[in-house]
């Protein structure tokens, strides 16, 4: 049954994936209503459900999902149109790379959290506060992985259409960049993951709305329930993106998949 890379079919694959969410529900469960666990440090799935229905009814909480949604798209969108260009430069072009790349290995070592401090004084508690603390914590990571993917192309090729007669725009137009559109794709879906969590970190200093904010608050009044759901949401919100994500890559390039 378990072999090294053997795919797994996808009815079997969906129901392997909504197991483990149903083992987890029932371990939640046994440890909150079986008492193993007291409610004040973490509450029952119903109660948690409930409150969080209440969340969306009664107090307004969809604006919240809406703000930090926007939130990770604008600092993720002004990291990536920094990344993308600077990240195939860096992978096409060796000088560019020197320049750079000892700086960017640098600053993707900083916490993006550790800016908070120095954007509150420099932005504000505003919205562009939140939007840099996402930019810092995505654009240096992106910037290296797509210089890598960029930069891993074959070199067989790149002789092969300089003895065609291209030159370097064209080698980077035509060889490198289709080969390596599908990897920066996928490296784009996966940083998206990790500017959600600086979403949070940027929304729990300095703000008054969003998910993050919405935790807090539930944290002063001890409601776990609240802030269990607040978290859900976020994972919730990210799979979707990711799949969807995911979707529009695979139609973009099916070779890859």
């Amino acid at each position: 049954m378990f072999e090294p890379l053997k795919p797994v079919p996808r009815d079997a694959r969906i129901f392997l994936g909504a197991a483990f969410f149903v083992v987890f529900l029932a371990a939640w469960a046994l440890a909150t209503f079986g008492g193993l666990i007291d409610e004040l440090f973490l509450k029952d799935p119903v109660y948690t459900l409930k409150i969080g229905i209440e969340l969306f009814t009664e107090y307004g909480f969809l604006k919240d999902v809406g703000v930090t949604v926007w939130r990770v798209v604008g600092g993720f969108v002004l990291a990536a149109a920094v990344a993308v260009p600077l990240g195939i430069l860096m992978g096409a072009f060796k000088p560019i790379e020197a320049f750079f790349e000892p700086f960017i290995s640098f600053a993707r070592y900083m916490p993006a959290s550790a800016f908070i401090p120095l954007l509150i004084l420099w932005a504000g508690v505003g919205e562009a506060q939140k939007l840099l603390v996402i930019f810092i914590g995505s654009v240096f990571q992106l910037v290296l992985m797509i210089s890598v993917i960029v930069g891993s192309t074959r070199r067989d090729l790149v002789e092969a259409a300089y003895t065609l007669g291209a030159d370097s725009g064209g080698i980077v137009r035509r060889v490198m960049l289709p080969g390596a559109a599908p990897q920066i794709a996928e490296t784009l879906r996966l940083v998206l993951g990790w500017a959600w969590t600086y979403v949070i970190v940027a929304e729990l200093v300095g703000s008054s709305s969003g998910i993050g904010h919405m935790i807090m608050d539930s944290q002063r009044l001890l409601d776990t329930g609240q802030m269990i759901f607040g978290i859900f949401c976020i994972g919730v919100i990210g799979l979707v993106s990711d799949l969807i994500f995911k979707w529009v890559n695979q139609r973009l390039y099916p070779w890859a998949f």
